[in-house]
């Protein structure tokens, strides 16, 4: 098999935060929602700001805590670790991009465990009596620092790179996806029918993330094809060449699932910038839109619908 070459790639060094790439909340996108699912309750979501999180409800999540507000959420910022008591009240918990004892994702600490065991416990926990959780983790460092939060739930994080030369944005990278139903990449689920024909999700793209394998019960939103592979790489090793050692098949993988757990249910994605509206670039080149304030893609669609499955007004 002949090496992928990912020199070149837009995305695959922005989204890893390259010191000359600035990633921004998109503070100008319109988040109203012309038909919010609450209306006359407002469930609490809680957005994680407690384990070094790349993306918090006040930074590069900006948006999508906006946009769960104007879908009739109370969004709160959570501060504590992981417990029976922080998470008490909560109908639907965020964790985007959790980070173990790091400041940044250069941090060699950043992959270390985001989470303690006893916290881990307690959000399965809380999940099996009823509550929602939605789990974002991108490529490596996060993967790592998610994995074990993840495994309480069956769900296997590659805490890699994942290219597929199938559904590949050729305008962008190897690494960014489009799924489509054309192409097989959209899963059949309540999350990407929607409520009806006007929330249906047709067209998703991901920004450079990682792939991931639930148990048998859960349902694959957003599939990759059999050519699919994880890059088994760090982050300084992102460009040339990669060679075969270093590549392993995500065949039969994806990039977001949902599962039922007891009586919760969980959401778990591979990729953090398609479900928030963000800017990459710098003042002196320009920037570029990433996320759901793409035009032409249903990223914000599929997010209010995640959200609303999670929040079970969606079923």
């Amino acid at each position: 098999m002949t090496s992928l070459k990912l020199g070149g790639i837009l995305l695959i060094l922005a989204l890893a935060g390259a010191a000359e790439a600035a990633q921004l909340p998109d503070s100008t996108y319109d988040v109203h929602v012309q038909h919010p699912a609450f209306t006359t309750t407002h469930p609490l979501l809680l957005v994680d700001d407690a384990h070094h999180n790349f993306n918090t409800s006040h930074g590069l999540y900006r948006m999508f805590a906006k946009l769960a507000e104007a879908d009739g959420f109370k969004v709160a910022s959570n501060g504590k670790k992981f417990s029976s008591a922080s998470l008490a009240g909560c109908q639907v918990l965020v964790i985007a991009n959790a980070m173990g004892g790091a400041v940044t994702v250069n941090d060699p600490d950043a992959e270390k465990p985001a989470f303690t065991a006893s916290e881990s416990d307690a959000v399965r926990d809380w999940v099996q009596a009823g509550g929602s959780l939605l789990l974002v983790a991108d490529h490596t460092p996060m993967g790592a620092a998610a994995s074990g939060l993840a495994r309480r739930f069956g769900v296997d994080m590659s805490n890699a790179y994942l290219a597929d030369a199938a559904l590949a944005d050729r305008t962008r990278g190897a690494s960014t996806l489009v799924y489509t139903r054309d192409n097989g990449g959209i899963g059949d689920h309540a999350i990407t029918r929607g409520r009806d024909g006007d929330e249906r999700v047709a067209k998703v793209e991901s920004f450079t993330g990682q792939s991931l394998a639930g148990p048998p019960e859960s349902a694959r939103l957003l599939k990759v094809t059999d050519a699919a592979e994880d890059l088994m790489i760090k982050r300084n090793e992102y460009a040339g060449s990669i060679p075969a050692t270093n590549r392993k098949s995500a065949k039969g993988r994806s990039q977001a699932l949902a599962l039922t757990f007891g009586k919760g249910r969980v959401v778990v994605v591979g990729e953090a910038a398609m479900l928030t509206a963000q800017l990459v670039g710098s003042t002196a080149n320009g920037y570029t839109k990433v996320g759901m304030n793409v035009p032409g893609l249903d990223n914000r669609q599929f997010t209010l619908n995640v959200l609303n499955w999670l929040g079970k007004e969606l079923h």
